[in-house]
């Protein structure tokens, strides 16, 4: 079984991120960049079917600049064994990253399509949605548990009413939550395995794909601060306070 494994580079989850002077983007200078999180434990959670014997071969791919082949061989190292990158210029939009994957899809046949459930920067939790439809493969959304027996696999997923087990027939589409799994760290034996592995990189010509924009980003600022907090001497002045200034009872 092959296992194809998409993984963004993002801004690390421990950086404070913090917009451009002039409001036109993030502040992405000398900061740290690292793999989506959901993207680690969709890597990770192929290297646990790879060591069980389910998956024998891991691709991972990322769409992005040439910046992303780090993430790719961060990847490598996690235990991956070779990589694809589609260099693209700027911020490809959710369609036009499911269109590009389908291109790797049906050039690499997988089995199994793992992605993390959503980006930390851009939070549009679509991409998985519209491969599966582009390819019409199933797909399992907020994946916390997948078994998988033969050509059929049952995913565990967080729904709002709490948890719901599906059965697919692969090749399927997985997106992974946080629950699924703990991602490992690479160790340095495997950091320096990861750079002799295959990176192939790829234009989005070779899939005939054309990018396009459809959404313009307008400004990102940053929240607004909360106001400090005041402390209150009794019970009679918090509601008195929630009553007469908060307005949230009557």
């Amino acid at each position: 079984m092959k296992a194809l494994v998409a993984v963004k580079r993002v801004v690390d989850y421990n950086v404070k991120v913090r917009a451009k002077a002039d409001g036109s983007d993030v502040e992405l200078n000398n900061v740290k960049m690292a793999i989506n999180p959901f993207c680690e434990i969709a890597v990770e959670e192929a290297v646990r079917l790879k060591e069980a014997g389910t998956v024998e071969e891991i691709v991972v791919v990322s769409i992005g600049e040439k910046a992303c082949q780090e993430q790719i061989r961060t990847a490598l190292a996690l235990g991956a064994d070779r990589g694809i990158h589609v260099e693209v210029d700027g911020k490809p939009e959710p369609l036009e990253v499911a269109k590009l994957l389908k291109g790797v899809v049906d050039k690499e046949q997988p089995n199994l399509v793992i992605l993390g459930k959503q980006s930390i920067d851009g939070d549009n939790n679509q991409t998985g949605q519209m491969l599966a439809a582009l390819t019409n493969m199933a797909q399992g959304t907020f994946a916390s548990e997948i078994k998988i027996d033969g050509d059929k696999m049952n995913v565990t997923r967080e729904i709002d009413g709490g948890m719901q087990t599906i059965s697919l027939s692969l090749p399927a589409i997985v997106t992974t939550d946080l629950r699924l799994n703990e991602p490992r760290y690479a160790s340095l034996p495997n950091i320096m395995k990861a750079k002799k592995k295959p990176l192939d990189v790829v234009t989005p010509a070779d899939f005939g794909v054309e990018i396009q924009t459809h959404v313009t980003q307008l400004s990102v600022a940053p929240p607004p601060e909360r106001a400090a907090g005041i402390k209150v001497e009794d019970v009679a002045q918090l509601v008195d306070k929630l009553k007469n200034e908060a307005k949230v009872i009557s």
